[in-house]
């Protein structure tokens, strides 16, 4: 019984922190969008373990996340040595580059937990199909980390 007791709890606990997590809306901009991934990204393990890849995934395009599969497999995916510099980074910047109505693009000089410094270009679309995300900028893309100077 107790056991079963602290499983629900649990599972409590699990649901109420996921619902904290910042929701797409059409009123977020696409900067803004990339801001809420990078700084869940910069402090990952906080408020509990991977809270920002939940977080970077809740603005994952809907079309990103055929390619990626599923959260465990996006979770993995950010977890690998390509783009495990992103978690616990310490700096970042992010620089528009060019918008239409319907796309935007940016790239983003990150510095890892190391010092490295690193580019990407980060790709947002808004959504156009009927459902909860209408209208709202999500991350379509990013590219591979290109490395911009190493720590000292």
């Amino acid at each position: 019984m107790q056991v079963l007791a602290i499983t629900i709890i649990s599972l409590l606990f699990n649901f109420s922190v996921l619902a904290n997590l910042i929701k797409p809306d059409p009123r977020i901009k696409p900067d803004e969008v990339i801001k809420i991934q990078l700084e869940a990204l910069k402090k990952n393990n906080s408020p509990y373990e991977d809270a920002g890849i939940f977080q970077t995934w809740e603005f994952a395009h809907p079309q990103n996340r055929q390619y990626t599969g599923p959260l465990s497999n996006f979770t993995l995916m950010m977890k690998s040595d390509l783009y495990a510099l992103m978690l616990e980074h310490t700096n970042h910047n992010i620089i528009f580059v060019s918008t239409n109505n319907n796309i935007a693009n940016y790239f983003v000089e990150l510095t890892d937990k190391i010092g490295n410094k690193f580019g990407f270009t980060w790709t947002l679309k808004k959504v156009l199909t009927d459902g909860d995300y209408k209208n709202c900028w999500m991350t379509s893309g990013v590219s591979s980390p290109l490395p911009l100077a190493k720590s000292v």
